[in-house]
């Protein structure tokens, strides 16, 4: 009878656990894997083409209709950076996650030149 509890306590213990784990893993709102905006401005050459997560706060949008152009300035605590979005613009002062992948029009020794974010989805 006691092997028969331990091995139920086993299972309760491994199945809360996998829940956990799983709740955890799709979990936007702790911030998670989230990149400081810092890292993607001083090093613009190693985020190139690659899918960062970035959050923060909304300092100002842009729209310009006639180029279909929609754009936003992010900010963290360690700097701020341009997400462009194909969806509905956020806010001014709301707080976003964004999952984006990074551009640049032109990298010059290390230095970004029209550096930027294209959004992919937001969390």
């Amino acid at each position: 009878m006691e092997k028969l509890n331990k091995n139920n306590d086993l299972i309760v213990f491994w199945t809360a656990l996998l829940i956990a784990v799983l709740l955890l893993a799709g979990c936007d709102a702790l911030g998670l894997g989230v990149t400081p905006i810092r890292e993607v401005t001083t090093a613009p050459a190693n985020f190139e083409g690659k899918e960062v997560r970035l959050k923060g706060r909304l300092l100002s949008v842009t729209k310009l209709p006639l180029l279909d152009m929609k754009a936003y300035t992010l900010r963290d605590d360690s700097g701020e950076i341009t997400v462009l979005t194909q969806g509905e613009l956020p806010a001014v002062n709301d707080t976003v996650g964004v999952s984006g992948k990074v551009s640049s029009a032109v990298i010059i020794g290390g230095q970004s030149l029209g550096l930027r974010v294209e959004e992919v989805r937001r969390f």
